[in-house]
């Protein structure tokens, strides 16, 4: 009996530590258990799932004159696939698909392959013709979500703000996605994501403009780091105007560089003018949309019809000017006024949260896909952070923003401060608060939690 104890305790407290470890660091149980368990599940029954999902080939001819030869039935032909490489939420395996099947037939068996394998969701993505990447979830990733490395974001403009549910990073890329369009209801995790999108410029050489008709108080924790900040509509439309001309000016500075001389490199935009010479991006961030469009009287509407045509302008001319925008708000319909629906497709990135009613999540993501809509609509209220991200491809996924906190947010935009911009046609909406003395950059001590999203 001692003899039977002595061997079943170490057993037993091995299974208690990996139960454990599964719950508290599931990377680091994917790697010991996970992945070589469900690998050598994939390598041992490939041939039989592929065969039951319908994802095989007859045999060619001159296999079948073979198996004929030694009285055997030629077996059907799985697609040759490379061995699963291990990630950090799962594995990939890149498959060459046979003569006559397409990506929509592996898409269609992914839930097949998924109860087969054992994975939490199985991901399917063309790389070239004739090649896809079969990608393997371990576990629900979104279910907490942890920061980026900051590796992720390899150059200016570049974030990674949320973490797609087949484990890649989301990478809020401006230079590709100039524009965005932000909705989601109260306590859906929209103000999250917009305090990772602005610590994330924070850090960067980028002149921050914010349009806060709610008196400001949204923006008002970032303002140190703002480099104008309008809180009223007849502010901002006051705002909208120095950005046009900063615009302006900014196209000017390209004609007469790009006419120089014969040597001199011809540009179309900001990006190909030397670096010494080219002016400081400005992402102008609109937050509560709605409150800068309401209209109580034909003044109202006719300053807000004007607004509308400016974001426009800007939203079309912005990109190659350097100028981008993030428009965000709990809803985005044709109410807004005329204009509205061109400024949407302007705003070629789409993120929504969790919504109110169906026709904000249709105007987000409808014109993109409406799957993505319907799924979008299906967002539960208990896991808030979770959002659809879409672009103009027509492309959609899942995703979740790590959480942070005012605080801390608040926090980073106090220390980076003096990294504003210089811009003296904003100065005149610059925010009266009191930048402390510049110190040593605790960028560090507020990086995000790992606590699931609750705003």
């Amino acid at each position: 009996m001692a003899d039977t104890v002595r061997v079943l305790l170490p057993v037993l407290l091995v299974l208690v530590a990996l139960l454990v470890v599964r719950r508290r660091m599931p990377v680091v149980f994917w790697w010991l258990v996970g992945y070589p368990a469900v690998a050598l599940r994939v390598l041992v029954s490939y041939r039989a799932t592929m065969d039951a999902c319908g994802l095989t080939v007859p045999a060619s001819a001159v296999r079948r004159a073979t198996a004929r030869m030694v009285g055997r039935k030629a077996a059907p032909v799985p697609p040759r696939h490379s061995f699963p490489r291990p990630t950090g939420s799962g594995l990939v395996m890149r498959l060459r698909m046979a003569a006559g099947q397409a990506p929509e037939d592996f898409a269609a068996s992914a839930d097949r392959l998924r109860h087969a394998w054992g994975a939490h969701a199985v991901h399917v993505r063309p790389t070239k013709p004739g090649r896809l990447e079969l990608r393997l979830v371990g576990w629900d990733v979104l279910a907490e979500v942890r920061p980026a490395r900051h590796r992720l974001g390899d150059g200016p403009l570049r974030l990674p703000l949320a973490l797609r549910e087949d484990g890649v990073w989301h990478v809020r890329d401006f230079r590709t996605v100039p524009h965005e369009l932000i909705l989601g209801a109260t306590q859906s995790g929209k103000s999250v994501y917009l305090r990772n999108l602005l610590c994330g410029l924070a850090r960067q050489s980028v002149v921050l403009v914010g349009i806060d008709c709610k008196w400001g108080v949204e923006l008002a924790p970032f303002a140190p780091r703002l480099s104008a900040l309008a809180d009223t509509p007849d502010r901002a439309n006051e705002l909208l105007d120095v950005l046009l001309e900063e615009m302006e000016a900014r196209f000017r500075l390209i004609g007469l560089r790009s006419g120089a001389g014969p040597d001199a490199v011809l540009t179309s935009d900001v990006w190909g003018l030397p670096e010494a010479a080219r002016p400081v991006p400005i992402v102008v961030v609109v937050d509560e949309v709605a409150e800068l469009f309401l209209a109580a009287s034909k003044d109202d509407e006719k300053r807000r019809d004007a607004m509308v045509t400016k974001l426009i302008r800007l939203a079309q001319l912005g990109r190659a000017a350097g100028i981008f925008l993030e428009v965000c708000g709990q809803r985005f319909g044709a109410e807004l006024g005329k204009g509205a629906t061109m400024l949407r497709a302007q705003l070629s990135g789409r993120i929504c949260h969790r919504v109110n009613d169906e026709a904000s999540a249709n105007m987000a993501l409808a014109d993109i896909s409406p799957e993505a809509a319907l799924a979008a609509t299906a967002i539960p209220a208990e896991r808030p952070g979770v959002a659809v991200v879409g672009d103009s491809s027509g492309g959609w996924s899942r995703v979740r923003s790590p959480h942070l906190t005012l605080d801390d947010a608040a926090a980073v935009c106090r220390d980076t401060a003096t990294l504003v911009p210089e811009l003296p046609r904003l100065d005149a909406f610059r925010p009266a608060v009191a930048v402390e003395a510049a110190g040593p950059s605790s960028s560090t001590a507020a990086v995000p939690t790992a606590r699931p999203v609750t705003e």
